[in-house]
C-alpha cells in the first residue's frame, strides 16, 4: 500500500457535509467573530428600538413564557428568561474558562495570575467608588456593580484590529482580567442586586452542589447526570431569590480540570486496537469491537473536562447567546431629552477614566509589592492600552444595570454605556497602536 494510501487511512472518512461544516467551524473557532456578532446584533437592536415597530420589538420581549399547571404558574418574560436562565451558560463558560486557566493555562503561573487578579479588582474597585462619589444622594446611587465589568467579545475584538502590532501576552491579560471581573460582577449582582433570601432553596442547592462535587470524587463521567443536578441548582438558586446565574460559577468551578486518561495510557489502549486489527463483522460483540469502544472513550477522556464543554459551548455562547442577549437588552429610543444626564457622565466617567486608573494603579501596586510579575512583552505603555480598553463594559454592564435600575433610569445608563464602549474601544486601539508604532516604555 502506497504511502498516500495510508496517509488517506490515517484521516476520519469525509462525507458531503464537511463541506459545509468544517469551513462553519473554522469560522467559529475565530474568536474575535464574536464581538463582530455581538456588534451586529446591538445595532440590530439600537435601529429596530428607534423605528416605526419600536413598540412592537418592546412588546416581543415582553411576552409571557413559561409552564401553568392549575394554581401552579412558572412564568416569566422572554426578556427574563435570556438574562436569568441563558446567561447562565454564558457565566458557566466564563467559570470554565477561569478554572482552566488557573490549573492549565497562563494563571497557572501564581505571580502571572496575581497581576490579572490585581488589575481586576482595580477595574472593579475603583470605578465603583467614583461611581458612589459621583452619584451619592442621587436617584442612580444604587447602579455601582454597573461600572464594574469589562466586555470580554469587544475587548478581544480591539485588539484583533491591531494584529501583530500588540503582543500576544496582552490578549492573555485581558482576558483574563475579564474573567475575573465578570466573576466578580455576578458575585455582586447575587450579593448586592438579589431579593430577599429563602435559606431553605439555598440548603437544596448546597446538597445539590455536594452531591455533583461527590459524583465527580467516585467517578461518575455521565454528562447527563451533571447536566440533571444542575439544572436542580439553578431551580433552587432561583426559588431562593438569589440571581439564578450565580449557579453557572458554581457550576463551571467545579466541573474537573485534569483529564481521566493519561498519554501513556492512551498509546496502550491504541497499541491494542493494532493489534486486534480484524474488525470486519459489523455487529456483534467481538474483542475488535470492544478495543475500538475503549479507544473512542479513551480519546475523548485525554482532553480535560473543562477543554471539552469550553470546546462544545464556546460557538454556542458566542454565536447565540450573546447575540440574542444584545437583541433583548440593547435597544435605546433616541429621547435625549428624558435623560438623567448626571447617570450618563457618570456612567461615562467611570468607564472611561474611573476602569483604566483602577487597573493600571493596582497592577502597579501588585508589581512593585512583589505580589505579581508581568510577563515579557506586557510593557507598561501596552498594558496602560489595555486597561483603556477595559473601560468597554458593553454586555455585563447592560446585565447589571438591568436589575440595578428602575425603568426610569435604565435607558439614561444604557446611554452612558454605549458612549463608554465607544470612546474606550477608540482610545484604547490609538494608544496601543501609538506604542506599537513608537516603542514607547511608560
Amino acid at each position: 500500500m502506497n504511502e498516500s494510501r495510508l496517509s488517506d487511512l490515517a484521516r476520519l472518512p469525509p462525507e458531503p457535509v464537511d463541506r459545509l461544516t468544517h469551513p462553519f467551524g473554522r469560522f467559529l473557532r475565530i474568536e474575535t467573530l464574536g464581538g463582530m456578532v455581538l456588534l451586529v446584533a446591538a445595532l440590530i437592536a439600537f435601529v429596530l428600538s428607534n423605528s416605526p415597530w419600536a413598540h412592537t420589538f418592546a412588546e416581543f420581549w415582553e411576552s409571557p413564557v413559561g409552564l401553568r399547571f392549575g394554581t401552579f404558574e412558572f412564568v416569566r418574560s422572554l426578556r427574563e428568561w435570556i438574562n436569568d436562565a441563558l446567561m447562565t451558560g454564558f457565566f458557566f463558560l466564563v467559570a470554565v474558562e477561569l478554572k482552566r486557566e488557573l490549573v492549565l493555562g497562563e494563571l497557572s503561573n501564581p505571580r502571572i495570575a496575581a497581576l490579572s487578579i490585581a488589575g481586576a479588582l482595580g477595574g472593579m474597585i475603583m470605578p465603583a467608588a467614583l461611581y458612589l462619589l459621583l452619584q451619592a444622594g442621587q436617584a442612580g446611587g444604587a447602579g455601582w456593580g454597573t461600572v464594574m465589568a469589562t466586555d470580554t467579545a469587544f475587548v478581544i475584538g480591539c485588539l484583533a484590529l491591531l494584529g501583530r502590532r500588540v503582543p500576544p501576552v496582552l490578549g492573555v491579560f485581558m482576558l483574563s482580567l475579564a474573567i475575573v471581573d465578570d466573576i466578580g460582577a455576578i458575585l455582586v449582582v447575587a450579593i448586592g442586586y438579589s431579593e430577599q433570601i429563602a435559606w431553605l432553596p439555598v440548603a437544596f442547592a448546597v446538597v445539590c452542589i455536594i452531591c455533583i462535587a461527590t459524583l465527580a470524587r467516585i467517578g461518575v463521567r455521565s454528562m447527563h447526570a451533571y447536566f440533571a443536578m444542575g439544572v436542580l441548582v439553578w431551580l433552587a438558586i432561583d426559588a431562593s431569590g438569589i440571581h439564578a446565574t450565580i449557579a453557572g460559577v458554581i457550576l463551571g468551578l467545579l466541573t474537573p480540570a485534569r483529564r481521566w486518561v493519561s498519554d501513556e495510557r492512551l498509546y496502550a489502549i491504541l497499541d491494542e486496537v493494532v493489534a486486534h486489527p480484524d474488525a470486519a463483522a459489523d455487529s456483534g460483540d467481538t474483542k475488535d469491537r470492544e478495543t475500538l469502544q475503549v479507544a473512542a472513550t479513551a480519546a475523548r477522556e485525554t482532553l480535560p473536562p473543562v477543554e471539552r464543554l469550553e470546546i462544545a459551548l464556546h460557538p454556542w455562547v458566542s454565536f447565540v447567546v450573546m447575540p440574542v442577549f444584545a437583541l433583548a437588552n440593547a435597544g435605546l429610543p433616541i429621547a435625549f431629552t428624558g435623560l438623567e444626564v448626571s447617570l450618563t457622565t457618570t456612567i461615562f466617567l467611570a468607564f472611561v477614566v474611573g476602569k483604566p486608573a483602577g487597573i493600571l494603579t493596582f497592577c502597579w501596586l501588585a508589581v512593585r509589592m512583589g505580589i505579581a510579575a508581568r510577563a515579557p512583552g506586557l510593557s507598561w505603555g501596552v498594558l496602560a492600552g489595555g486597561s483603556v480598553l477595559g473601560g468597554i463594559g458593553f454586555t455585563m454592564a447592560l446585565f447589571i444595570a438591568g436589575r440595578a435600575f428602575d425603568q426610569h433610569l435604565i435607558d439614561s445608563a444604557k446611554a452612558g454605556i454605549f458612549a463608554a464602549s465607544i470612546v474606550s474601544g477608540a482610545l484604547g486601539v490609538a494608544l496601543l497602536a501609538w506604542v506599537s508604532r513608537s516603542g514607547s516604555r511608560c
